[in-house]
């Protein structure tokens, strides 16, 4: 894949450019109430269901997108946040998928915030324990702009009434094949912190680092896998009892790779836990990042 017109390498080690996500891990206080809002609402389906516990991906394949974990008394999100997830945001495979979903949060009495970030439009929910979710379509990538060396992104006005026009009439049932787990993003303490670990350490490119404290960094020239920000700085990070995210899982390649961006996090400082399938870390505010190899 050629190298994109824009961003800054990782120093050291660069993920591989077909690199892409797997799974968000989540505390709640309540599986039932979690896998209702989960279904009925973003149209995700039970991939795996246990005792306090249950995977979900689409409703055309069996990609796992978010697993959940149930932690009795769990406190929710409180208004001002908390160190860790800002938001996780679910990839649609096409514009018209998203048309089709907004009419089907209207009928359910869902009022979502709404952006047009110029790679993509996106619209913002919360669920019951108030952790943040995006859904959203990419536009093409031929249709993406840089400017000095910086993708071009923004937060403008979504156009709703021609992105309904793109879904054709037809309605929405459930998060159809190809939904995948698109990018995560974090409230941290200290951005070059994050840098440290994410860019130095994990290999991802910095992509766009002009937004008032934050930055969005990817592999493969990607908008972004991964935005981190210290609009919630001050505030603790979220721990045991929390509803929160404990950690997001990171595919790569080969199991070389997996190795190399271990060694990579080793070098940078970060605390690595070494297992068959890969490896796992946490970052500075407790979040754990799982890599393995792509199946």
């Amino acid at each position: 894949m050629a190298q994109p017109p824009y961003g800054i390498p990782a120093p050291v080690f660069r993920l591989p450019a077909e690199t892409r996500l797997g799974r968000v891990v989540l505390e709640i206080a309540d599986l039932d109430r979690s896998m209702d809002y989960y279904q009925r609402v973003l149209g995700l389906r039970a991939l795996q269901r246990e005792p306090g516990r249950a995977v979900l991906g689409p409703q055309g394949d069996d990609t796992a997108i978010v697993e959940l974990r149930q932690v009795r008394g769990a406190r929710p999100v409180p208004p001002h946040g908390r160190l860790g997830l800002y938001h996780f945001a679910i990839l649609l495979p096409d514009r018209a998928a998203l048309a089709r979903f907004l009419p089907h949060l209207a009928a359910l009495g869902h009022r979502p915030g709404m952006s047009d970030h110029l790679v993509s439009e996106a619209l913002y929910l919360t669920d019951p324990d108030g952790l943040g979710i995006e859904v959203y379509a990419d536009r093409p990538r031929s249709s993406w702009r840089a400017r000095e060396r910086q993708l071009v992104m923004a937060t403008e006005p979504l156009d709703v009434a021609d992105l309904l026009a793109a879904g054709g009439g037809e309605p929405w049932t459930g998060a159809p094949a190809g939904t995948k787990l698109g990018h995560v993003h974090l409230h941290v303490g200290d951005l070059q912190r994050a840098a440290d670990f994410y860019h130095r350490g994990l290999g991802l490119d910095q992509v766009v680092w002009s937004y008032p404290g934050a930055l969005f960094l990817s592999a493969g020239g990607y908008h972004h896998h991964l935005g981190v920000n210290t609009w919630a700085r001050g505030v603790a990070p979220a721990s045991d009892g929390d509803a929160r995210l404990v950690e997001w899982e990171v595919l790569l390649p080969s199991a070389g790779d997996t190795a190399a961006a271990l060694d990579s996090l080793a070098a940078a400082g970060a605390g690595v836990q070494r297992a068959d399938d890969g490896g796992t870390a946490r970052d500075p505010w407790g979040v754990g990042l799982r890599l393995r190899a792509a199946a």
